[in-house]
């Protein structure tokens, strides 16, 4: 049976130059990098050799780098750190309804707190309109945070424009870039952004690594204290074989970045083509043209995305349905919902996420697998039995 692995957004294998360069680190290059003898010394400069390599996908000064144990801490740092340092200027926050449940969630903190957020929304696509955030904004606003793109749509924001929106106003803007970086060029200067979130294992590093990048002069207010590390914006002993990992996947991922994204690209558009032809009644969802490379995702009616994923999976096809971080939660996708997708087809939600390890040829087993399978479901499906019953046409195709 062959084996197609198309959940990259859930986790992608950690590529072999950055496995080799984590191992020493991992064996006799042990030393604290905080220490002040020879075996500190080593660490000390992998870690500044990776945050060098990390800055350089950015644009950005290596001085203005802080790494975190991924993306989640990256967001929750900046949303947190730089509400809670802005508290004597205001207390609003703003962010969009279909950031990553740690922007939100952090943004909910914060109302405990004794902040207010306003939700901005979005359109059919999932683009988020910065007009709509001009008009959210208030005297007593001190954070917008929109992510750069959706992971579980693919739409890419007009982040640029965004950050012109804050930057007229002097509001700080923090954009969430993990399921971009190394995909889109990202230069934050060129963007405007005042701070950036990436993790290393949507780079093909280990995970538990990630970094949020800070514009020199913004005030931050550490999420972790205990420690002068990451010049005493993040407290605790860095994870240095994770760093050192994560640092070798950010260089070639900018030195590939353009082979890489034109390769998935070219995948995943194909997916897309020919895939609702396959399967009646099968949405693409997210912006058709302004989308990351890796991703295509899709609403199929009538069933649920559970039912295909396991079906999937014994075909040797692994795929989510939406986000990784909800997957198990059993609950509908907040993105898809925002994006006017009824509960119901929602729940019928694919994801397919490209890799650096696939080839044309797993789109060819896609198309060959589940159209079948969803056949099959839909036999078991009361919704499509009645929808038949009311005079449904089972091969037209909602697209």
């Amino acid at each position: 049976m062959r084996e197609v692995y198309l959940d990259h957004y859930a986790a992608t294998p950690v590529i072999a130059e950055a496995a080799q360069a984590m191992a020493p680190y991992l064996d006799d290059r042990f030393g604290n990098p905080s220490s002040l003898h020879r075996w500190g010394d080593a660490g000390r400069e992998a870690v500044e050799e990776a945050r060098e390599r990390v800055a350089s996908l950015l644009g950005a000064d290596p001085a203005e780098i802080i790494f975190t144990s991924g993306g989640t801490e990256a967001n929750n740092t900046a949303i947190k750190g730089i509400a809670l340092a802005a508290r004597k200027k205001g207390n609003h926050v703003i962010v969009s309804e279909i950031e990553h449940f740690s922007v939100l969630h952090a943004a909910r903190t914060l109302e405990k707190l004794g902040f207010e957020v306003t939700e901005v929304g979005v359109d059919g696509d999932g683009v988020v309109d910065p007009a709509a955030v001009g008009q959210a904004l208030r005297p007593d606003t001190v954070l917008i945070s929109v992510m750069t793109a959706n992971g579980e749509i693919g739409t890419v924001q007009p982040v640029k424009e965004i950050a012109a929106v804050a930057g007229r106003e002097g509001i700080a803007f923090h954009s969430d870039a993990v399921a971009a970086a190394g995909y889109l060029p990202l230069d934050v200067n060129d963007l405007g952004v005042d701070a950036l979130s990436i993790a290393s294992d949507l780079l093909y590093g280990p995970k538990g690594a990630g970094a949020l990048w800070v514009r020199h002069g913004l005030r931050l207010m550490p999420l972790l204290d205990g420690g002068t590390q990451e010049g005493g914006r993040r407290g605790g002993t860095e994870n240095v074989p994770g760093v050192v990992g994560m640092g070798v996947a950010a260089r070639l991922a900018g030195e590939g970045l353009e082979e890489r994204a034109g390769r998935l690209s070219s995948m995943r558009d194909s997916l897309i083509e020919r895939l609702p032809r396959a399967i009646p009644h099968l949405r693409l969802t997210g912006h058709p043209t302004r989308r990351l490379p890796w991703n295509a995702g899709f609403t199929v009616e009538f069933i649920e995305g559970e039912g295909m994923l396991l079906f999937l999976d014994q075909a040797g096809v692994a795929v989510s349905s939406g986000s990784a971080c909800t997957s198990r939660a059993l609950k509908g996708s907040h993105v898809l919902s925002a994006c006017g997708i009824p509960a119901e087809i929602a729940q019928g939600s694919l994801l397919f996420s490209f890799g650096l390890d696939n080839l044309p040829e797993d789109v060819d087993y896609v198309l060959e697998v589940l159209p079948p399978i969803v056949e099959r479901l839909r036999k078991m499906s009361p919704l499509y039995d009645k929808f038949l019953k009311q005079g449904g046409d089972q091969d037209s195709t909602v697209q």
